[in-house]
C-alpha cells in the first residue's frame, strides 16, 4: 500500500496532517448499515454507545487525516473513548481542550527508515529524543514512539547491538521523566521493505537486553499477521513485552470486520486476559468515501474490540 506508507511517513517526519482519501471495499454491507443506523436521525449522542471499560481504546491520527484534529477529537468523544495515537506537540493543546489523551506521541524520530540500528545517527537521535522526552513529560503524557530503521545490508545481530547502544543513551532520562519509549514492529513483506524490527523475536530480545520498564514494543497486529502470524499465542506468551497495540484488517489494512482474515474480537479478548492496561489503537484505513461512513467504520471497529 504505497499510498498509506507515504502518508504515514510524511506525517511522522513532518507531523503534517494529510488525508488518505482511499476508496474501495468498505465495511460489510450489514456492518456498515448497522453502524450508520445508530446515527440516522438521532443526533451525535447516538454513537456514544456505553463501552465496557475493559479496553482502553484509541485511534491513529494519520488514518483519519481528512478530519481536522478538532473534528477527530469531537468524533472520539462521541464514540465514547478518549485517546488519539501518533499526535505531535502542535496538536496537543486541542487534545487537552477535549480531555483527550495523546496515547502515543511522535515527532522525535528522523524517519521510519533511519532509526536506532544506525550508529551514525545516534548523536542526532539522542538530541531529538531527549528534547522530545521533555515535551512529552511536560505535557503530562507517557508514550513516545521510535523505530529501528531499515537494515541496508546490516545483520539482525549487528542491528540489535547498535539499537541497544543507541537506546541506552536516552533511557535513563526517559526513566527520570517517567516516559516510555516504544519501538514499533512493522512487516517488511508488504509495507516496509528492509525494516529491521519486522518480527516479535527480534523486538523481544531487544527488550531483554535493555531490561528497562521505560522501553517496550508497539505490537502492530496487522504487521505481525503479515510477517509471522500466530497472533494470539504470541500475545499470550510474550505480553509483558507488548505495551501498546495497533489494529488493521489483513489483507489491505482496511476495516477489521468479517471481510478480512483476523478475528479481532478473539484477539482483543486474549489481550484483556493478559491483564493489559495500555492502549489498543485502531490503525486501519477507512474505505468509505463519505465522512459519516468513515466514522461508522471507526464505531464498528471500537465495538468489535470492546470485549
Amino acid at each position: 500500500m504505497p499510498m498509506h506508507n507515504n502518508a504515514r511517513r510524511k506525517l511522522l517526519q513532518s507531523m503534517a496532517m494529510t488525508g488518505v482519501g482511499i476508496a474501495g471495499v468498505g465495511l460489510t454491507a450489514s456492518g456498515l448499515a448497522a453502524a450508520e443506523s445508530t446515527t440516522a436521525g438521532k443526533g451525535s449522542n447516538a454513537m456514544n454507545t456505553p463501552l465496557k471499560g475493559n479496553v482502553n481504546h484509541s485511534v491513529s491520527r494519520w488514518t483519519y487525516g481528512d478530519l481536522s484534529i478538532e473534528e477527530l477529537c469531537q468524533t472520539v468523544k462521541e464514540l465514547g473513548f478518549s485517546a488519539i495515537d501518533l499526535v505531535g506537540p502542535e496538536d496537543w493543546p486541542v487534545l487537552k481542550q477535549y480531555g483527550i489523551d495523546s496515547s502515543m506521541c511522535n515527532g522525535a524520530e528522523i524517519s521510519l527508515e533511519d532509526g536506532f540500528i544506525h550508529s551514525e545517527l545516534h548523536d542526532e537521535l539522542e538530541a531529538r529524543y531527549l528534547k522530545h522526552i521533555d515535551l512529552v513529560a511536560n505535557a503530562g503524557y507517557t508514550n513516545l514512539i521510535c523505530f529501528s530503521g531499515n537494515a541496508r545490508g546490516m545483520s539482525p545481530k549487528d542491528g540489535l547491538e547498535n539499537a541497544v547502544k543507541g537506546l541506552q543513551r536516552i533511557l535513563p532520562y526517559a526513566k527520570k521523566r517517567n516516559v516510555v519509549i516504544f519501538m514499533e514492529l512493522f512487516n517488511s513483506k508488504v509495507d516496509h521493505p528492509d525494516y529491521m524490527a519486522d518480527n516479535s523475536a527480534w523486538g523481544i530480545e531487544l527488550c531483554k537486553r535493555l531490561g528497562s520498564k521505560h522501553f517496550s514494543l508497539l505490537y502492530d497486529i496487522y504487521h505481525m499477521q503479515i510477517n509471522e502470524g500466530d497472533i494470539i499465542r504470541t500475545i499470550r506468551e510474550n505480553h509483558q513485552y507488548f505495551g501498546h497495540y495497533h489494529t488493521a484488517g489483513v489483507p489491505g489494512r482496511h476495516e477489521i470486520d468479517a471481510s478480512q482474515e483476523l478475528n479481532y474480537e478473539a484477539i482483543a479478548k486474549a489481550i484483556v486476559q493478559t491483564g493489559f492496561k495500555g492502549y489498543l489503537a485502531q490503525e486501519f484505513i477507512p474505505t468509505p468515501k463519505s465522512k459519516a461512513s468513515r466514522i461508522a467504520s471507526l464505531h464498528q471497529a471500537i465495538q468489535i474490540c470492546d470485549v
